[in-house]
Parts: structure tokens; sequence; C-alpha cells
């Protein structure tokens, strides 16, 4: 079998090729450069992770070739971002770059010559009556298949994971006997195409600042001042600068340029019970035609923890309604749906309203 493998440096991506090579593989390494060398804001340093990558491929005697892809990020996961926050929303890049560029781009212009492509997502594909289907990873604190729910059947039908199965633990354990050169490496924490920038750097570049006032809402006092709706998310609790918190953003006034927070733990306005999705996409099927009330499990951030509720069709979409409180429901975000058993990973929908 001819494997393409997605490298990044990192730790997860190394142990990849290790396993392949065990398993009697000899994969194409590919690493994806996104970062802008002409730009100082955008520049993601790379050379490291290159060289990480480099050495991984000459360890295992695989071909190593980069692919510069700064171009379609810009063109497709940046430009949705800024477009996103400059209508106030909560966009998550991650999703984006997955669908749209590792398993969007990367397989038009390279993954198309190679009978698979492997990577080190937290994830599993699970085969059922003729069909693949997204599965989640052993390892519930590192599961990635939210940030995977908008790919396709096509797309994950030609994917593996191949550390999918085991814990974060031990992948470090067989990077650890192997003697990978990534093996200690720190996890990235920068989101997909902005690597170790500064998100409300990146932010400023392109919106700018706006002074306008953050607002009480339970009694309309102002309570201080902020430097643009665009830096901000409903459900946010540090970053506003008050005293005397904890204070939470609860909604924003786009045209108005207003940030409206309240007070407290525990406050009734920071949380809801539902909320509605439009364009939710089916991974590889719809497996609810008509839903009426379909008992699932779903996500609305990145957490190891699946909330149990209920799916409707509605006119514009699906209305999820939780069986719990939810904090911080922010649409733009993706909500993310499970079965019942939180083994397989349906689709996602934009949330539009809670």
């Amino acid at each position: 079998m001819n494997i393409a493998s997605l490298i990044s440096g990192g730790v997860d991506s190394s142990v990849v090729v290790h396993l392949l090579k065990e398993a009697g593989y000899d994969p194409t390494l590919f690493y994806i450069k996104i970062g802008m060398d002409d730009d100082e804001l955008l520049h993601c340093s790379s050379e490291e992770d290159i060289e990480m990558a480099s050495l991984i491929a000459h360890k295992y005697g695989c071909k190593f070739e980069i692919v510069d892809l700064h171009q379609d990020y810009w063109d497709n996961v940046v430009a949705y971002t800024i477009d996103k926050v400059r209508k106030g929303f909560t966009p998550n890049p991650d999703v984006m770059c997955n669908k749209l560029i590792k398993f969007g781009v990367f397989e038009q212009k390279t993954g198309k010559y190679f009978d698979k492509t492997a990577t080190g997502h937290y994830a599993t594909t699970i085969e059922q009556e003729g069909k693949t289907y997204l599965g989640t990873a052993k390892d519930p604190v590192k599961d990635q298949t939210d940030f995977l729910a908008q790919i396709s059947h096509l797309q994950v039908s030609k994917l593996m994971f191949p550390i999918g199965h085991l814990m974060k633990s031990e992948v470090r354990k067989i990077a650890e006997i192997a003697n990978l050169p990534s093996a200690k490496r720190n996890d990235s924490q920068g989101i997909c195409f902005l690597g170790k920038v500064n998100y409300n750097d990146f932010i400023r570049r392109y919106l700018g600042e706006k002074e306008g006032p953050i607002v009480e809402l339970e009694t309309g006092k102002i309570l201080g001042k902020h430097k643009g709706y665009w830096f901000h998310t409903v459900g946010q609790r540090k970053g506003l600068g008050l005293s005397g918190g904890p204070w939470y953003v609860i909604r924003k006034d786009i045209d108005a340029n207003i940030v409206w927070a309240s007070k407290g733990y525990d406050v009734e306005a920071a949380y809801g019970n539902a909320f509605s999705m439009k364009d939710f996409h089916f991974i590889t099927e719809n497996p609810w035609h008509e839903a009426e009330n379909v008992k699932i499990t779903f996500k609305i951030r990145h957490t190891p923890e699946f909330t149990r509720g209920t799916i409707l069709k509605t006119p514009e979409g699906y209305r999820i309604v939780s069986s719990e409180m939810l904090q911080g429901i922010a649409p733009g975000q993706f909500g993310v749906v499970y079965d019942i058993d939180q083994k397989i990973c349906i689709g996602s929908g934009e949330i539009i309203s809670a």
C-alpha cells in the first residue's frame, strides 16, 4: 500500500511513522508549510519542525517533501477566520484547516497519488456494513474528532489514524523506547494556521481597535472599556480587565460595539440548555432522516467530556436540547454530534443561536 504520512515534527506524527514502518509500510513523509516567510507576524517558526521531521525521515529511510500551502491557508482558513470575527462570531480555524487544507488542498495536489494518508490525529475509523465512520480515540483528553467533524466520507475513508487506539502516555513511551528525536518535545498549543502567533495580535492586524463600553447586563452600568468586540467571545471570563469578578461575556452588540457582561460563577444569563445549528454536515450518512428528539451526545467546545441531549430537525437545520445547562454557547462555533455511545462522530453544524 502506498501511504502519505503527514509529519509536523512533533511526537505524535513521529510515532505514526515508527508504527507504519513496524507494520511493514514505507510511507512518504510530507511537512505542510503554512507560515509566511516574508511576514513578521504570520511567520511560523518552521525551521525546528522541519529539522525534526527530516531526522525522522532519515532515521527510517523515508522520502521527505515539504509542501508549501501558505497561500491556500490564507485564501481559505485565514480569510474565513477574519470574516467570522468581524461579524461577531467565534470561528474554529482548526476545523476548517482539516477540512479544506490537510485533507482538502493537500489531497487534491498530492494525496491523490497515494492509497492512504496517515496522520497523528487522535481519532479512529470504524468500518460497518461497507461504510467508514469517524470514530473517537481511546484517549478522551486528546480525542480530536471535534476538529475533524467537517470532513467528508471520502476523506475519512482514505485516512489512517495509527495512534488513535493509544493513550498519549503510550505514544510518549513508544517514542522514548524507539529513541525518537521528538520524544520529549512539548505539544503545540497554537491554533492550526497561526502556530505560535498571538491570536489578539493577529486580529488587531486585520481589524484594528475600536474602543467601546463593557456593560453589566442586569443593570446597564458601564463597567469599563474594551478595544473592539472582536477581541471577545461569548462565555469568555479572562481578559476583560475588570476587577471584583469573575465576569463573563454574555453577548455582543455588533452595531453598537458593546460587550455585555455578568458577574458570578453561576450567573443565569451565562447558561443555556439548547442551541440551533445551520448547514449541518454529515460525515458518512444521515442516521436520523426526519429527526424527532433522537438521543445523542455532543460537544460545543474541545473538552474530554460529552454531554447528553436530543436532536430535532428544524426548518433552519437542527436544534439540540441538552440534558444539562451549558455555559458559553458561542455562535460561530461548531456543535459536534456523536452517537449515544460516544463512539462515532456523526457530523457537525455551525451554531447560530442559543
